[in-house]
């Protein structure tokens, strides 16, 4: 995946990097779905491949977006972590959420968690932003990574 930037547009340089379906969704299993590892994002849903997840790990990873480090209790493993840049995707990703349920068939359980999401506004999305600093950065700094 290149991200070579072609216009100095916000939107631009934003869909360079997330404007393919799985990044943005490796970034929503790290939000909602809690996974760290690897093996994880190849049991999501969707489908993606070992090869397309590699490459899309180590865009994200170079981009700023996470950070990878060894798992301390397998020594074969590595822990996916989002860092600031990463965390300041979840409104991109309520208000896709959002559309998604109301403009799309969308799974009934999943869209009541976008819209519930959605309508606790800006506040709702500081304390979920919150927690996931906890999990993600927190977390690895205590793990002195």
């Amino acid at each position: 995946m290149s991200t070579r930037e072609r216009s100095g547009c916000p939107i631009n340089l934003s869909l360079e990097l997330l404007g393919d379906r799985w990044t943005l969704l490796i970034i929503r299993d790290l939000i909602f779905a809690g996974k760290k590892h690897f093996r994880e994002f190849l049991q999501s849903d969707e489908g993606i491949s070992s090869r397309t997840l590699a490459e899309r790990l180590q865009t994200l990873q170079e981009e700023g977006i996470l950070t990878r480090s060894d798992d301390p209790s397998h020594g074969l493993k590595a822990i996916y972590r989002l860092t600031e840049a990463g965390i300041d995707l979840l409104p991109v990703l309520a208000t896709l959420g959002a559309w998604g349920s109301k403009h799309r068939k969308a799974d009934d359980h999943l869209a009541r968690i976008a819209n519930e999401l959605a309508a606790g506004g800006e506040p709702a999305l500081e304390r979920m932003k919150a927690a996931l600093r906890v999990e993600h950065i927190v977390s690895q700094s205590s793990h002195g990574k």
